[in-house]
């Protein structure tokens, strides 16, 4: 770990194509970068064995944890996370044990979209981290919608925090950028419903440069959806711990497998990868 904890956050882009090609370059990006935590997102897992997270993941060394935000019948028809069927949704991974998880349904289903967040707590050397992970509706006019969804987020990972031992690190595509009132809402700058609350933004404390743009048109898979630049991936951690050193500062964040080889990108979104003390 050598001082500092190294997390990642990837929206995976579900199954689209060249589909092959890009778990080969997310899997081999994981590889070398080395990550202790890792959230992805937009995972297809499915009744006929086919597992996504496991096609990038397995044999890597990692403790997985798997979180649908919706499933799906034979028949197309969609079902909530907690009914039998195949699965779009959330994945943790750590280096280290897992010692509880469970998985929350966010609002917002009246919108077509079905959403969720999935905690854990993992058993790390420096002690019990609570993680997260989460995907927020995309719709550029979703934004009330997104709010009530940071909300019920917030709320759950402090819920999980309790009694912890490391500053509570939240992940995941959340579809806004940083003036929306759902990210400003995380990170300390507003309230909502009467409820306020406090993250660092990774990138805003130690972004190496630039905007941290996470959804670029420079990459053509996310040119095909004729959507602005903008920065919607996020780490977010908890408010350092100044007895201890400032356990939870983050010390760097940098934008991440987001690079071609051979004119394909891991995915239509960039990473992000943030180093925070431990």
């Amino acid at each position: 770990m050598d001082g500092c904890l190294r997390v990642l956050t990837l929206n995976c882009w579900n199954v689209s194509e060249p589909y092959a090609g890009r778990m080969a370059l997310i899997r081999a990006g994981i590889t070398a970068l080395q990550p202790d935590l890792i959230g992805l997102q937009e995972i297809v897992v499915r009744r006929d064995g086919f597992d996504q997270g496991a096609q990038i993941l397995d044999g890597l060394g990692y403790h997985c944890v798997y979180g649908p935000a919706f499933r799906w019948a034979d028949h197309g028809a969609i079902l909530p996370h907690d009914l039998d069927g195949d699965a779009f949704g959330n994945l943790l991974a750590a280096r280290w044990p897992i010692r509880r998880s469970a998985v929350r349904p966010l609002p917002g289903a009246e919108t077509g979209e079905r959403r969720s967040a999935v905690a854990a707590c993992v058993e790390a050397p420096c002690g019990t981290i609570p993680f997260m992970t989460t995907h927020l509706n995309w719709k550029f006019h979703h934004g009330a919608v997104r709010e009530r969804q940071a909300v019920v987020v917030a709320d759950f990972m402090h819920e999980w925090a309790h009694g912890t031992d490391f500053p509570p690190i939240l992940v995941g595509d959340l579809n806004a950028e940083p003036d929306s009132s759902e990210v400003r809402f995380l990170c300390g700058r507003t309230s909502l419903d009467g409820r306020s609350t406090y993250f660092q933004d990774a990138w805003c404390v130690a972004g190496d440069g630039g905007r941290g743009v996470t959804w670029d048109n420079r990459n053509p898979f996310a040119a095909l959806a004729y959507e602005p630049d903008r920065r919607i991936d996020y780490i977010l951690v908890g408010l350092a711990d100044s007895v201890r050193n400032g356990r939870g500062w983050v010390e760097s964040a940098r934008l991440v497998l987001h690079e071609p080889a051979d004119g394909v990108f891991p995915s239509d979104h960039f990473g992000i990868l943030a180093e925070i003390r431990v």
